[in-house]
């Protein structure tokens, strides 16, 4: 669907009282030269799973520490606009202080701690956290609920476990945290197509039943734009098009550039007539 169209607007134009993230012409400088975002502008409505797609490069991991308040540890601010999470402006706290206030982000490459055992990665997500040990037992538990093979391995140390079962460590170390959202960077990277299809089954059941919202950052389109209420893609650190998950699925561009539904040299869509005379949101 064209973004042209009212039902595709939903997100980009979400209230802030349904939106619970929402980036308003966000510019990313690097080393104080190199502009990486150019103008980013996106909302995550309350509840709601919104992919983020695009090539290498294109912007995805920086929008998401942009978010997670991880850039100053690669020399990177966000010099321009402002980015909101649950009606706050979060872009000068500390990556601690957003975790309290329930953003968590599960980093590309998942970023185990090899030498903890599966058990031990868990509760380090945790360690935020005031209300008690018998409240983070509770959550432990509701862990290896969504993710039982995590529980045949607690003991295993986490360096030594396949890369689909650090994937769900990873995200079961954020969920122990209690998030209202989960910032999820390249989840399918390194996994058989199997595994990709059960972690976001697992998404899908996490934020139906616990109401956790999910921004996604993913190069398989495909499998993301399955399970996405919303998406948008970035290309060269702009969003060239969103809307409905189901729509951008369909869509002719889409399906040419990162559905592989066409023949041809990949273009740009600053090649298309239609992405030219798009109206751009700010």
């Amino acid at each position: 669907m064209s973004t042209a169209a009212p039902t595709a607007k939903r997100a980009a134009s979400a209230p802030a009282s349904e939106a619970i993230l929402s980036l308003n012409n966000v510019e990313v400088v690097y080393d104080h030269v190199i502009l990486v975002l150019k103008g980013v502008s996106l909302a995550v409505p309350r509840g709601a799973i919104v992919a983020l797609l695009g090539g290498n490069g294109a912007g995805k991991t920086t929008t998401l520490k942009a978010i997670s308040n991880l850039l100053r540890s690669e020399r990177g601010e966000v010099t321009k606009g402002a980015i909101l999470f649950d009606g706050a402006e979060v872009q000068a706290l500390s990556p601690n202080e957003l975790v309290r206030r329930g953003c968590v982000q599960v980093m590309e490459g998942r970023h185990c701690f090899g030498h903890l055992t599966v058990e031990e990665n868990l509760l380090t997500g945790a360690f935020t956290r005031r209300d008690g040990r018998a409240a983070v037992v509770r959550d432990l538990e509701l862990v290896y609920s969504y993710f039982p093979r995590l529980k045949e391995r607690r003991n295993a140390l986490a360096g030594y476990t396949s890369g689909g079962e650090q994937q769900m460590t990873a995200i079961g170390r954020a969920l122990m945290a209690r998030p209202k959202m989960i910032l999820l960077d390249e989840p399918s990277m390194g996994l058989a197509p199997q595994l990709v299809e059960e972690i976001f089954e697992i998404v899908k059941e996490l934020n139906r039943k616990e109401a956790v919202s999910f921004l996604l950052a993913e190069q398989n389109a495909s499998i993301a734009l399955k399970y996405a209420d919303y998406g948008y893609i970035l290309e060269n650190g702009r969003v060239v098009m969103h809307g409905e998950g189901r729509s951008l699925a369909e869509n002719a561009d889409v399906k040419e550039f990162y559905l592989g539904f066409a023949s041809g040299e990949r273009k740009s869509f600053r090649d298309i007539k239609s992405y030219r005379r798009r109206k751009r949101w700010l």
